[in-house]
């Protein structure tokens, strides 16, 4: 059931003016794209997370359509927005289960910690999504690649097409990100500790 890249353009477009025939034309084509980012990053989580991934995608569709006027560029492009609501689904729903226990007290991590989460995942999503908005507010490109990689699990060529920069710009740029998240996390780790 593969179809050209402008054709799923042309249906997120319709979608987005309000077609509901398109919504029902593009769900089978991305659902299953949509579900293999869910599940990559679940498997990241604590076994007994109670978000599934199916649940994930339900909730991103959900999410995506009450966002009105979104201009859909392409198919890159929806996945690099769906990898960015996927993200906010996740930080809140771990910030609803934290708040939920013993006072919702967050740890600070390592990086490397953060990004394979663990058995209190919860916390962990947290402190990455809190280092991820410093890095946000220094250099939005970076934390929009890290947010595309990591939790949409888009590829290289996946991000550059996004965002409009060569392949190289955003493996480099990548490499920086993860080291500048990588001091933010490991000094929340030392001041912890001191």
């Amino acid at each position: 059931m593969d179809r050209e890249p402008t054709e799923i353009t042309q249906l997120l477009l319709d979608w987005r003016n309000g077609s509901k025939e398109a919504l029902d034309q593009l769900t089978p084509l991305l659902y299953s794209e949509l579900r293999r980012m869910a599940a990559s990053y679940l498997r990241r989580e604590r076994s007994n997370h109670t978000l599934q991934p199916t649940a994930l995608v339900n909730e991103l569709y959900v999410q995506l359509s009450k966002m009105a006027k979104l201009e859909w560029k392409d198919r890159a492009h929806f996945f690099g927005i769906s990898s960015y609501v996927m993200r906010q689904i996740l930080v809140q729903h771990a910030r609803t289960t934290n708040a939920a226990k013993r006072g919702g007290q967050v740890k600070k991590l390592s990086l490397d910690e953060a990004l394979t989460v663990s058995a209190d995942g919860s916390n962990e999503l947290i402190a990455l999504d809190d280092a991820l908005r410093e890095l946000a507010a220094i250099d939005e490109r970076k934390s929009r690649i890290v947010e595309m990689h990591y939790f949409g699990g888009l590829k290289q060529q996946e991000m550059a097409e996004v965002l409009g920069i060569s392949e190289s710009t955003i493996g480099r740029e990548l490499r920086l990100a993860h080291a500048w998240l990588f001091r933010q996390v490991s000094r929340g780790d030392d001041q912890q500790a001191g």
